[in-house]
């Protein structure tokens, strides 16, 4: 697994790329804790993340809680067929809010909170 940081406006985007699996995932986990210590507003851009497993995702669960206890927000943008496919037989996409172009994800930032209902 490989990814890297970069600054848009306000928000950090994280682009991962390759396999988010039990082998990375404890690493994936500690280097978002350490880099996004200070970030409000983060974007995670799967469009080359090829497979993820329960412990990927966990680790992805995981950062989403940290960042939000830290009042900021995750979003998603790219999630490819393979993942995808993990993401909807745990249902774990109900958690997440998932785009599919980075425009729209990016834009999301700065949208109304939905209303209650």
């Amino acid at each position: 697994m490989n990814f890297e940081f970069k600054n848009v406006g306000d928000v950090t985007e994280v682009s991962l790329e390759g396999r988010l699996v039990a082998s990375c995932s404890e690493e994936f986990k500690d280097a978002m804790f350490d880099r996004l210590r200070d970030s409000k507003r983060v974007l995670m851009d799967l469009r080359k993340m090829g497979h993820i497993d329960s412990s990927g995702l966990g680790a992805l669960v995981s950062v989403l809680q940290w960042v939000n206890s830290n009042g900021g927000a995750l979003k998603l943008f790219g999630l490819q067929s393979r993942p995808k496919i993990v993401f909807d037989i745990t249902k774990v996409y109900r958690v997440f809010e998932i785009f599919e172009t980075e425009e729209e994800a990016l834009a999301s930032f700065n949208a109304p909170p939905p209303a209650a209902e």
